[in-house]
């Protein structure tokens, strides 16, 4: 593989040649096996090494790191491995399926992206951004994004893979009908279609920069959230393999974990694309509407803290509070309900410091 920094579409798009395909709960999912066993991510062929070759090129030119939260910066998965086996031993199983079908609907929304990166990135920064990611965004990494997501074609991407994880490790069980009133109590639109035009006016009202175009701004504000929201995912990635591994408390024989370790695999490039974009925004200069330039460390710092804010505070407290509803729902007609409550939140990890 040579290091270049210009990629086309169909390479960024492009998958490795597999031996088999992955199956999981009779889907066909993206991805595959090499001959040796290995599994290989969907369209990384050229995708992985073009992002380590701009992060090397990003170092070289300006000297200055890639963006980067740790994991660590999000409390852990709630509920934790202990609450969910609490419960499971119990035979409370409806708020751990409704967290998996959460994570899998949501999942399906980050088809959302491919709407939102405007094919001509060049004319929002003073600075020259070939052979970087941000150049790429519209020429297949987005797209790729929103594939590894929500599927394509025939395959599936990771939210019907989350709903086979669920399905795997509680045998089938939810219908549609009841998968969709679990969702609407949780307050998210299952099966909604992407809406660019309404998340743009939705928007208008959180605007920071009103001199930058405002669908830029839009952009840059939802890398920021998936930015988060990928990194975070990997508490629950552990959690659930951890949980979904012990064959006393679900089924499967493991293929749950299995599939889950996959979709982990998956996320990388999610992850490396987006903060190295951030990162080439961040060291370079904005072109306002107006014509005025903007260091780009006073757009991407600002909107990287508030995100930041935002995902340990406001969608914290409502991925939790969420939880506990269908935790209180499930118990509330069950002998001893409230002593099962009591001791579930008895089992709640202390704050970080």
């Amino acid at each position: 593989m040579t290091h270049t920094l210009e990629f086309s579409a169909e390479e960024l798009l492009a998958t490795d040649d597999i031996e088999e395909p992955l199956l999981a709960g009779g889907v066909r999912c993206h991805g595959g096996f090499l001959h040796d066993g290995t599994y290989v991510s969907p369209r990384t062929k050229f995708r992985r090494p073009a992002l380590t070759a701009w992060q090397d090129q990003h170092r070289k030119d300006f000297g200055t790191e890639i963006l980067h939260a740790p994991v660590e910066t999000w409390p852990g998965n709630y509920p934790s491995v202990e609450q969910a086996r609490l419960l499971l031993r119990h035979g409370v199983r409806e708020p751990i399926i409704a967290n998996l079908t959460r994570i899998g609907t949501v999942e399906g929304f980050g088809a959302m992206i491919r709407f939102l990166a405007p094919p001509d990135m060049q004319r929002f920064f003073d600075d020259d951004i070939r052979g970087t990611a941000l150049d790429h965004l519209s020429k297949g990494l987005v797209e790729a994004h929103a594939r590894d997501e929500a599927g394509h074609g025939d395959e599936a991407g990771h939210d019907r893979m989350w709903y086979a994880v669920r399905d795997i490790a509680f045998e089938n069980p939810v219908t549609q009908d009841e998968t969709e009133l679990m969702m609407q109590r949780m307050g998210i639109a299952f099966g909604a279609s992407p809406d660019p035009d309404g998340a743009r006016q939705r928007f208008l009202g959180k605007r920071a920069f009103e001199d930058l175009d405002v669908g830029l701004e839009l952009l840059i504000s939802t890398m920021l959230r998936v930015l988060f929201v990928e990194i975070k995912a990997f508490h629950v990635f552990a959690w659930a393999e951890e949980l979904l591994s012990d064959p006393d408390l679900v089924a499967g024989d493991g293929e749950a974990t299995r599939l889950v370790s996959f979709i982990r695999a998956d996320e990388t490039p999610h992850v490396e694309y987006l903060r190295t974009a951030l990162t080439e925004m961040r060291d370079r200069t904005f072109v306002g509407e107006s014509g005025k330039h903007y260091p780009g460390a006073d757009i991407i710092g600002p909107m990287w803290d508030a995100s930041l804010a935002e995902s340990l505070g406001l969608l914290e407290d409502q991925n939790r509070a969420a939880t506990v509803a269908e935790l209180e729902l499930a118990v509330s007609s069950r002998p001893h309900g409230a002593d099962l409550l009591a001791e579930f939140h008895s089992l709640a990890e202390p704050p970080a410091d």
